[in-house]
């Protein structure tokens, strides 16, 4: 059972559990027009105090970084939007295309500090489009943290006709997302990508992952066409191009745990890091999988503050 609850700009989804997670730092729901997309963020804490930029990964949702803003220590003006297609973010789309992440993530800067350069926190994708971003507009970035962001394996121009062709194909009937009879069904698929993860916790990521349509049935809210095969090969070599234009400080943080695919966590340790950004370091977080935001969220705090503190 869900209780809405609008008070001007806030606005408070109570689902009915004792088990839920409570937020301490209450998040308020806002959006903005941004290229054709009708872009949702959450905020949380004061516009005058220092803003921090956080980008979720795939599947993800602004709104789960509940647990990391909970334990700030200092006082922040935090902002994190849903990518298109994601959370409560909307746009008409049949396929998505990497550089729109970018060019929303300029847009979005330019409602929120359009003169000043930002502090960016990425995980995962959202951790890829920031560090590419930083080596787009390096003048835009005055401080960057990749958690998790690693890039994915290059891809051989080969591929390219199996690709296309998987592309085509695959556009021709939408994929379904997975129902679910509730929330709490959902639970132990969240637990055991994250496994560090506690139950009330679990039950709030599930709340902010998925709705319940019109049949009753719950379903996460990712557009079904990101479940498309992209029609781009990756090439890591343009990616890598990029990074090496990063001039602002970076923080490279990986989950010690982290069931990523180790080949391309070579990058992340000191020496191999220090070779692609002017000025970078890199810290592991202990008890932590690809999910840190999730299962450490503490560390993941007291990490980027210290880092931040010293930029």
């Amino acid at each position: 059972m869900h209780i809405f609850s609008i008070q001007g700009e806030m606005l408070e989804r109570i689902v009915v559990s004792a088990e839920i997670y409570e937020a301490r730092i209450k998040g308020q729901s806002v959006r903005h027009a941004v290229r054709g997309v009708d872009y949702h963020v959450t905020e949380w804490g004061e516009r005058g105090s220092r803003l921090l930029v956080l980008l979720h990964g795939w599947g993800d949702a602004g709104s789960t970084f509940q647990f990391f803003v909970d334990e700030l220590k200092h006082d922040w003006f935090v902002i994190a939007p849903d990518w298109r297609g994601f959370g409560e973010s909307r746009v008409e789309a049949e396929s998505y295309w990497f550089p729109d992440y970018l060019a929303d993530l300029d847009a979005i800067l330019q409602i929120y500090s359009p003169d000043a350069a930002v502090r960016l926190v990425g995980h995962s994708m959202g951790a890829n489009v920031a560090t590419m971003y930083a080596g787009v507009m390096p003048e835009r970035v005055a401080a960057l943290v990749n958690v998790e962001g690693f890039g994915l394996p290059d891809s051989s121009p080969k591929d390219a006709p199996g690709r296309y062709r998987k592309w085509i194909e695959g556009g021709r009937s939408m994929p379904t997302n997975t129902g679910y009879e509730s929330f709490d069904e959902l639970v132990p698929r969240i637990m055991r990508r994250s496994p560090g993860l506690s139950k009330d916790r679990a039950l709030f990521v599930a709340d902010k992952w998925a709705e319940t349509h019109a049949d009753g049935v719950v379903r996460v809210k990712a557009d079904r066409a990101h479940k498309l095969p992209n029609a781009m090969l990756y090439r890591r070599q343009e990616a890598v191009a990029c990074w090496k234009k990063v001039t602002a400080p970076v923080l490279i943080v990986v989950g010690a745990d982290t069931d990523h695919t180790w080949d391309l966590k070579s990058w992340i340790d000191p020496e191999p890091a220090s070779r692609l950004f002017s000025n970078a370091e890199s810290v592991s977080i202990a008890g932590a999988g690809h999910m840190v935001h999730f299962e450490r969220p503490a560390s993941l705090a007291e990490a980027i503050e210290s880092f931040l503190a010293n930029t």
